[in-house]
């Protein structure tokens, strides 16, 4: 667990900065500008992860830290820890196909669990529809917005690997604040579980999903009201 700087074989440094879900404002985008010119930043690269990484020089790894501080940005996290937020551009400002507000739940989500310690590397991806831009089957922990603050639940996914894997569907039509309580519950079940180093989709392989599937009525107060009103109605 640590920071994402990277030491390259040119001699630089590559540093991972975070943003709100790879969001800038223009404020921050023009200060990072002027910061790159000033610590002649080789490169600014944008990454799949929503991070940007800048090519420094190493002596000027200070400067970048205060100068992104400066810009209410952060440094990147690596290793095993929750890694930050991808979300895609789901809300009504930034993409018409948006049935839920994912992007300010991704940004909660960053604040909460963003370099939580974990037995191995973890990723959250939220899409706001099924296109599932940011690739959701491929999280440790995928969200998908089914409805307004309604998404489904998918884990145990792993992307950019020799042999991917997709997530499983755990839960279906659940609130926000259930997205965040589901997701604090599979990670204690994965810290408990998992042997040093092990990603979640092989901790699953090897224990069985069920150890990681919500209680039973876990979830009965993260069910949109209109869900509750017919499960009471139904009997359930």
């Amino acid at each position: 667990m640590g920071d994402a700087i990277f030491q390259q074989r040119s001699g630089y440094l590559g540093v991972g900065i975070v943003g709100r879900c790879g969001l800038l404002t223009p404020e921050q985008l023009a200060g990072l500008g002027t910061l790159a010119r000033s610590l002649e930043c080789r490169y600014c690269k944008m990454t799949t992860r929503q991070t940007l990484i800048f090519i420094i020089p190493e002596n000027r790894l200070e400067e970048l830290r205060a100068g992104v501080t400066a810009l209410g940005l952060k440094v990147g996290v690596f290793g095993e820890t929750v890694r930050n937020v991808k979300a895609c551009a789901g809300n009504k400002d930034l993409c018409q196909r948006a049935l839920s507000d994912v992007f300010e739940l991704g940004g909660q989500l960053q604040d909460r669990f963003m370099n939580r310690r974990t037995p191995c590397d973890f990723k959250i991806a939220l899409a706001g529809c099924h296109r599932g831009c940011t690739d959701p089957l491929c999280a440790d922990y995928g969200i998908i917005a089914t409805g307004s603050d309604t998404y489904d639940i998918y884990i145990g996914g792993r992307g950019g690997s020799r042999k991917p894997v997709h997530a499983t569907r755990i839960a279906a039509g659940i609130t926000g604040d259930g997205v965040s309580a589901l997701l604090e519950q599979v990670l204690e079940r994965y810290d408990a579980l998992a042997e040093p180093r092990e990603r979640l989709c092989n901790t699953i392989k090897r224990v069985g999903l069920e150890d990681f599937l919500p209680p039973e009525g876990f979830l009965d107060p993260y069910r949109p009201p209109e869900e509750n009103d017919f499960l009471s109605f139904a009997g359930f």
